[in-house]
């Protein structure tokens, strides 16, 4: 698969790599069984905080930023086009979620990553059943690349 990608950032966070994003793009895509013809492309803008906040007020109507915002792409069947869309990554709240929900932030990073691409790829969560199909996805990616299953929280210590 030629993949066709561009990251921009647009915070002082740190954050993963290209290379670590790509290697999630491409194991999303290929668990979802999607090696696209011509070669898939998208854009990743990680963000700040605010920035995310102003995605999610503008395109989903709800206030504070999310952890990944998913904006697929529809060109016209007769294009042939490759492209999928884009993703808006908030990497503040990823490292806060990674740490409140005792993940490694690398794990968590590659869970969102392939998360926004399923839904570039027209998988949701809508109902428990879209849910259950996409969340069997991300774990069968993940594990591939030896990331444990995100949907394993651990119970806080001093919790029944």
């Amino acid at each position: 698969m030629n993949l066709v990608m561009a990251v921009e950032r647009a915070t002082l966070v740190p954050t993963p790599k290209d290379d670590a994003i790509e290697l999630w793009v491409t194991q999303a895509l290929e668990t979802a069984n999607r090696s696209l013809s011509p070669s898939p492309e998208l854009s990743i803008r990680i963000t700040d905080t605010d920035e995310a906040a102003q995605f999610n007020e503008t395109y989903r109507a709800k206030a504070g930023a999310t952890n990944v915002l998913s904006f697929p792409a529809s060109p016209p069947p007769e294009t042939h086009s490759g492209l999928l869309g884009d993703l808006v990554i908030c990497a503040p709240l990823v490292i806060e979620e990674a740490q409140t929900q005792d993940k490694q932030a690398t794990a968590h990073w590659a869970h969102l990553v392939m998360h926004g691409v399923l839904h570039l790829l027209g998988y949701d969560h809508q109902t428990a059943a879209e849910a259950e199909a996409m969340e069997l996805l991300e774990i069968s990616a993940l594990a591939r690349l030896g990331y444990a299953n995100p949907y394993d929280i651990k119970t806080p210590l001093g919790s029944p």
